[in-house]
């Protein structure tokens, strides 16, 4: 095994074992170690973002298109780099190359979806969402990014069927995500099923036990159900998220 691929390796070995101040000074090292690989710089942009180094993150990843600027994955690092940083404009820049070299990146749709979501633009953010909800249908039954992400658009302006819907088609896909149960619950609480909502909402609850709006709508939901003490004992566990 050359230095190149060994310094690889060790930094690989820091990620996966979630150590990521070892990881970052591995692919450092590995920069350092070998020819210029576009992929390197992508994987140690991210690791400095996680860690919150948002400037060398994007230095790293703009580093990455330095040496090719047609490499996807870091237009679509830098897209979410952006996105994150609430700089929607540049973010949107980056995804729409993104799908425009590869149209079947769903992933990019979805992110597309968001950003114009946060700019206000309604009728574009539907159809990235559309056209990622297409792509994952059926090659990729196990993303449920982006049926939460419309599911959360579509609550966000009160349109709950299709909320609910979507949040139940999310939580199919991975029933571990607490984000996935609360907005099927909350959906369900606002169309006044609210014995129905509690099944999701206490699961949200169990999947993420300091998922501070899960726990008021779930206090709010046992008191229409007039189970008074459940209703207290949540809103403390609400209170008690807020102090954290």
């Amino acid at each position: 095994m050359d230095s190149c691929a060994a310094q690889i390796a060790k930094a690989q070995r820091h990620f996966e074992r979630r150590q990521l101040e070892s990881a970052i000074d591995g692919f450092r090292s590995a920069i350092e170690a070998c020819p210029p690989k576009p992929e390197i710089r992508v994987t140690f942009g991210q690791l400095l973002f996680l860690q919150g180094k948002e400037q060398e993150a994007e230095k790293a990843i703009l580093s990455a298109l330095g040496i090719d600027a047609q490499y996807v994955p870091a237009r679509y690092a830098l897209g979410r780099v952006y996105y994150e940083q609430k700089r929607y404009p540049e973010a949107t820049a980056q995804l729409k190359q993104v799908t425009e070299a590869e149209p079947a990146h769903y992933k990019a749709w979805d992110n597309l979806g968001l950003c114009y979501d946060a700019m206000g633009q309604d009728a574009d953010a539907l159809r990235a969402f559309f056209r990622s909800l297409d792509l994952v249908m059926k090659d990729h039954p196990d993303y449920d990014w982006a049926h939460a992400n419309l599911a959360d658009f579509f609550l966000r302006r009160q349109q709950f069927e299709k909320t609910f819907q979507l949040a139940a088609e999310a939580s199919r896909r991975n029933p571990s995500s607490a984000r996935n149960a609360f907005l099927s619950g909350k959906a369900l609480a606002k169309l006044d099923k609210h014995e129905l909502s509690l099944r999701w909402l206490e699961q949200a609850v169990k999947l993420d036990v300091d998922h501070s709006e899960a726990w008021y709508v779930l206090s709010q939901t046992y008191r229409k159900l007039n189970r008074k003490e459940d209703a207290d004992k949540a809103l403390g566990r609400f209170r008690a998220t807020q102090k954290k």
